[in-house]
C-alpha cells in the first residue's frame, strides 16, 4: 500500500529536480487510491513541478482513469498553456463521464486557446456526441473534420460510423464506412452495430457475412442482435457457429444465448451454459460471473419451469441487483408459488434494500402483485400497491393497476375492481376490463360482463378483440343468454376476427416440437391425437365433465 513514508524516504535520495521527477513517475505507476494521488501532486508542487506539462499530463491521466474528474479540471484550470495532449485528456474524460457535453466547451475552448487540434482530438469529440446524442455538434466535428484533412484517419472515421450508428443514421454511418482507405474490425463491427440497432437484421448479417475478419465482438452483437429483435432461433444457431469457430464465449454472448434459451425454453442448452460458465470463469480463469449473466441464467431456468434452480443460481450469488431479486420473485410468481414470492420480497425489503443500491423498482410490484393474484393474497395486495406512493415513491402504470384489477376479480371483488377501474388517474385499456371480464367468468357474473362489453367496445380493435369476444361469449353461454351469443358472434364475424389457435412446446432430444390446436403437420400426429381420444375416454369414465365455458374456443 502507498504511504506517505515511502514517498518521502524516495525524495530524500532522489539526486536533483530530474531525480524528484523520475520517483513522482514511478509512484505515479504504482497508486492505488485518490489520497495517494493527491500527496503524490502535493509533492509536484512542492517541488516546483507544476510546469512540467510529462508530469501534469501523466496526473491528469491518472485523475480522470480513476475516475475523479473534478480534480483532473481543477488541475486543468491552473495549467498554462496546455498541450493537445493534455486538452485530449480532458476531452477524453467528459466523453466517458455523465456529461458528455463537457467535452464539447472544452474543445471550444480549446480552439480559442489557438491549441492545434489532432486525430485523437476529433476521435474523443465524436465519442462523446455519440454518448451524449448531441447530432448537431457531431455534425459540426464531422465538417472539421473534412476540412482539417483527417477524413482518412482509420480512428476518426470509425469514432463518426459509431457516432452517425448510435444516432439511427445506419445510412450516413454506411457512406463514411465505404470512402474509407482502410478499415479495422472495429470499423466493421460499428457498421454491424449500427443496423442491429435499427433493427434492420438482414443488412447486418449482410455486413457480417462480407467481415474479412470477425472476433468476440462481431458474433455477440449478432447474437445479442437476434436474441432482442424475437429472433431467437437465429440468435442460438449463430451461437452454435460461434462455438465451433472456437472464439471465446465472452459473458455478453452468454447472456444474450440465454435470453434465446428463455425464450425458446431450450433447457438443455441452457444448462451447459451454466456448466461452461462454472467450468470455465469459475475454475479455469478465477472469474466469477457477472451479476448480470447470473440473473440471465434465473431467467433461463425460470422460464423453463425450474424455480428450484433458479433459486439456486440465486442463493449463490455474491452480490444481487434490484434485477436479480425482481427475477427469482417473478420465477416463483408464475409457478404459483405466491408465498414464497412474497417472502422473499420481505426479505428483499429487510436484508437487501441498501445493498449495491438495491430497491424495489416498477417491475419488482409487477411480479410480487401477480404473485397475490395468483395465490389470492387480497389484503396483502391492497397494502403493497399502496406502498409503492406512500413508501417508495412510485406511481403506479397502466400494468400495476391491471394486476390490481386481475387480483380483486379473481378473488370476487368485482365492485371493489370495477370501482378501482373508474377512478384511476389513467385510462383504462382493453386488459385492464378483459381481467374484469375474466373475474366474471369465474364468478358467473354475465350482468357486469355487459357493462364491460361495452366499455372494450370503444377499446377494441380486430387484432385485439378475438380473445376478449370469445371470453365474453362463454360468460354468455354459461348464463344462456343464447341470443347474446349469436349476437357476440356476429360481431365477431362482422369484424373479421378470429381467436389466434392455443400452441405449446417441448424439447425431446435435443429437438423442440411444436403443438398447435387442429394441427395435423406434425410427423406424429395421428398417435397423438389418439393418445388424446384415450385420455378423453378415460375422463368421461371418471365422471369428468366437460366445461362449457370453452365450448366457443375451437368453433371460431
Amino acid at each position: 500500500m502507498f504511504k506517505m513514508t515511502m514517498l518521502m524516504e524516495g525524495l530524500v535520495h532522489a539526486s536533483g529536480k530530474r531525480g524528484v521527477q523520475e520517483h513522482l513517475f514511478s509512484l505515479l505507476q504504482s497508486y492505488n487510491n485518490l489520497r495517494s494521488l493527491i500527496q503524490i501532486h502535493g509533492q509536484v508542487i512542492l517541488n516546483g513541478l507544476s510546469y512540467k506539462n510529462n508530469i501534469i499530463a501523466k496526473l491528469l491521466y491518472f485523475y480522470i482513469a480513476s475516475g475523479h474528474l473534478q480534480h483532473a479540471d481543477n488541475l486543468f484550470a491552473k495549467m498554462d498553456n496546455p498541450s493537445t495532449t493534455v486538452w485530449n485528456h480532458i476531452i477524453r474524460g467528459y466523453a466517458s463521464s455523465q456529461m458528455p457535453w463537457k467535452s464539447v466547451e472544452c474543445y471550444n475552448h480549446m480552439v480559442s486557446a489557438d491549441a492545434e487540434t489532432d486525430g485523437f482530438t476529433y476521435s474523443f469529440l465524436l465519442s462523446a456526441c455519440a454518448r451524449g446524442r448531441l447530432v448537431r455538434e457531431g455534425e459540426q466535428v464531422h465538417g472539421m473534420v473534412l476540412v482539417t484533412g483527417y477524413c482518412s484517419n482509420v480512428f476518426v472515421d470509425t469514432n463518426l460510423i459509431n457516432f452517425y450508428a448510435r444516432g439511427d443514421g445506419v445510412e450516413q454511418a454506411c457512406h463514411v464506412f465505404d470512402n474509407m482507405r482502410q478499415r479495422s474490425v472495429v470499423s466493421w463491427n460499428s457498421v454491424l452495430a449500427g443496423y442491429v440497432k435499427c433493427g434492420d437484421l438482414d443488412g447486418a448479417r449482410r455486413v457480417f457475412d462480407k467481415m474479412p475478419c470477425r472476433n468476440v465482438v462481431s458474433w455477440t452483437t449478432m447474437v445479442a442482435g437476434c436474441a432482442q429483435n424475437g429472433k431467437s432461433k437465429q440468435a442460438l444457431l449463430l451461437f452454435g457457429e460461434m462455438r465451433r469457430a472456437r472464439v471465446d464465449l465472452d459473458q455478453v454472448a452468454l447472456v444474450a444465448a440465454l435470453s434465446a434459451c428463455a425464450e425458446l425454453g431450450d433447457l438443455k442448452l441452457g444448462r451447459w451454459i451454466h456448466w461452461y460458465v462454472q467450468q470455465w470463469f469459475v475454475a479455469r480463469k478465477r472469474q466469477l460471473p457477472s451479476v448480470c449473466l447470473n440473473n440471465a441464467l434465473i431467467h433461463m431456468y425460470a422460464s423453463c419451469g425450474l424455480a428450484d434452480e433458479a433459486y439456486q443460481v440465486f442463493a449463490m450469488m455474491p452480490q444481487k441487483s434490484t434485477v436479480s431479486w425482481t427475477s427469482i420473485i417473478i420465477a416463483f410468481a408464475k409457478q404459483g408459488l405466491g408465498k414464497e414470492a412474497l417472502d422473499l420480497f420481505k426479505t428483499m425489503l429487510g436484508d437487501g434494500v441498501g445493498v449495491n443500491g438495491v430497491r424495489p423498482d416498477e417491475i419488482t410490484f409487477i411480479g410480487v402483485l401477480c404473485a397475490c393474484s395468483h395465490t389470492g393474497f387480497v389484503d396483502e395486495g391492497r397494502q403493497i400497491f399502496a406502498s409503492m406512493k406512500h413508501t417508495w415513491g412510485l406511481s403506479p402504470m397502466i400494468k400495476h393497476y391491471g394486476c390490481m384489477v386481475d387480483l380483486l376479480s379473481r378473488a370476487g371483488c368485482l365492485d371493489e375492481a370495477c370501482g378501482l377501474i373508474e377512478t384511476m388517474p389513467l385510462k383504462p385499456n382493453d386488459a385492464l376490463w378483459g381481467a374484469l371480464l375474466g373475474g366474471c367468468r369465474i364468478h358467473k357474473n354475465s350482468k357486469l360482463a355487459s357493462r364491460v362489453e361495452n366499455k372494450l367496445a370503444a377499446e377494441l380493435n380486430p387484432d385485439q378483440a378475438a380473445g376478449y369476444l370469445v371470453l365474453l361469449s362463454n360468460i354468455y353461454a354459461f348464463a344462456k343468454r343464447w341470443q347474446d351469443v349469436i349476437a357476440v358472434r356476429q360481431k365477431m364475424i362482422k369484424m373479421g376476427v378470429k381467436k389466434p389457435p392455443g400452441r405449446s412446446w417441448i424439447q425431446i432430444n435435443d429437438v423442440v416440437h411444436n403443438f398447435v390446436v387442429g394441427d395435423m403437420t406434425h410427423k406424429h400426429s395421428s398417435f397423438i391425437y389418439e393418445i388424446l381420444c384415450e385420455i378423453t375416454k378415460q375422463a368421461n369414465m371418471e365422471g369428468r365433465e366437460p366445461d362449457i365455458s370453452v365450448f366457443l374456443d375451437d368453433e371460431v
